[in-house]
């Protein structure tokens, strides 16, 4: 049988690193599409989000994954597997560091096993806006002492600077291949999955200490009505009775302001009106609940188990 030939490029890319090293905002600056919800807090990112970018013949699949965290939960485990598990199936990872930065445990474990697993890697040095050029240089030159990679490239994903580069680099390295998604395809993810992770992140953004590691959203309902409008009931789940009263606010007040700030979102994600409905309830210690997991990632469809 004779090898099959394309005159277009397509593969999936794993982006790497530790939290709040910027991934996610990578990804959203990528395709041009908010699709993975960005916070100051580390560990936002739960599960693999993936993003896709057509340009002429090369699709980009990037799947966006939690930070490398030492985990303290049967979620925290969760979430180091789905990183690993994603760089297993890719064709090219990202490994997303900071600029200013040396290489640090997380950076080093990463570096190792993606260097050992055979497929090319490149290390993306982020937030370039915030540092010296001269000190870049030295960031570099202790990248390229860890291993061969394919490519060191300095990039902010804040301002876009570097990323059209990144994107030239991946798509030397993708395989030939037909496209795997329509060419006007963002995300292969669910709209009630992106309309619940709305919400988690406009109550992140509101709420202080251990509190927003510990609820997580789910929508309940998504419904199409007649007139176009979209209505969606979306259940936030808190895994301590006293934090319940903290994410409703007083008189309901930090609940529908988070709730009004994800609906101009979720409208502008889903190019229609929307009526969102939230409510709150208690499944204690939810996050080390095999049970609640296993049912959790059923729904989103994005973690293994």
């Amino acid at each position: 049988m004779e090898d099959m030939h394309f005159d277009t490029v397509c593969g999936n890319i794993a982006i790497v690193g530790r939290p709040n090293s910027g991934k996610s905002t990578l990804l959203n600056r990528l395709i041009g599409e908010k699709v993975s919800i960005v916070t100051p807090k580390p560990q936002t990112t739960r599960t693999k989000i993936t993003g896709v970018l057509t340009r002429d013949k090369a699709q980009f699949i990037f799947v966006d994954t939690p930070g490398l965290h030492q985990p303290g939960s049967r979620l925290g485990d969760m979430m180091v597997r789905s990183v690993y598990n994603a760089s297993d199936d890719a064709d090219i990872a990202v490994l997303v560091a900071e600029a200013d930065k040396r290489p640090g445990k997380p950076e080093r474990q990463l570096a190792e096993r993606l260097l050992s697993s055979g497929i090319p890697v490149i290390v993306a040095l982020n937030k370039t806006d915030k540092v010296k050029k001269d000190a870049i240089l030295d960031i570099i030159a202790r990248y390229a002492e860890l291993g061969e990679f394919a490519a060191i490239i300095p990039i902010s994903a804040r301002t876009g600077d570097g990323c059209d580069t990144l994107l030239a680099e991946l798509a030397k390295l993708l395989p030939e291949s037909e496209f795997v998604y329509p060419e006007d395809a963002l995300t292969d993810l669910p709209e009630k999955f992106l309309a619940a992770e709305m919400v988690r992140e406009k109550l992140m953004m509101k709420l202080e200490k251990e509190i927003p590691h510990g609820i997580t959203c789910e929508t309940e309902r998504f419904q199409i009505r007649e007139d176009g409008m979209i209505e969606i009931d979306v259940l936030v789940i808190c895994e301590k009775a006293n934090h319940k009263s903290i994410v409703i606010g007083h008189q309901g007040s930090l609940l529908k302001a988070a709730g009004s700030e994800a609906r101009a979102e979720i409208e502008k994600l889903l190019d229609a009106r929307v009526f969102l409905k939230l409510w709150v309830k208690v499944k204690n210690d939810w996050k080390n609940s095999p049970s609640f997991l296993a049912e959790l990632a059923k729904s989103e469809g994005t973690f293994n188990v």
